[in-house]
């Protein structure tokens, strides 16, 4: 990755503009454009809110090992338990952050923190064993994106 500055006395010094050059729209030109979405004041809040049916949860991003849609439902996985939200995947995915947590399959994202280890299943995919014994898919679609994400 390229990065570099250009000073244009033109642009407000408290609204620059941010132009991303790419051949195109990469996994990781989307986690940029997500982690660019999201900065605030140089903090990323640790706290998501999660909507259930009967009130809404703060969780710490730290505790959540994995989401993932079941049936319709989206269900997020923590070290405390098991919570039903009423989100869809790609709108809670938004609300974490992208330097910790990546999407694996059209039905998941994992928390990279609480990735034990990658086991090949069939067909190309491979299983990720996350914390709490908790396994998931990873689609082959997805398996370059995360090999990149972990610098493989």
């Amino acid at each position: 990755m390229h990065v570099s500055f250009e000073k244009d006395a033109k642009v407000d010094a408290h609204e620059p503009t941010i132009v991303i050059k790419a051949a195109e729209k990469s996994p990781e030109v989307e986690a940029l454009l997500h982690y660019l979405d999201n900065y605030n004041e140089g903090r990323q809040s640790s706290i998501v809110a999660i909507k259930t049916s009967e009130r809404i949860l703060m969780v710490k991003t730290a505790e959540i090992i994995f989401v993932d849609i079941y049936n319709a439902a989206l269900l997020i996985y923590t070290t405390n338990g098991i919570f039903h939200a009423k989100d869809t995947l790609a709108n809670f995915g938004r609300k974490l952050p992208a330097e910790q947590f990546l999407q694996i399959s059209k039905h998941a994202i994992i928390n990279v923190d609480h990735l034990l280890a990658l086991e090949d299943s069939f067909s190309g995919n491979l299983t990720a064993k996350l914390t709490g014994d908790f396994r998931t898919s990873v689609s082959r679609k997805y398996v370059k994106d995360l090999m990149n994400f972990l610098g493989i």
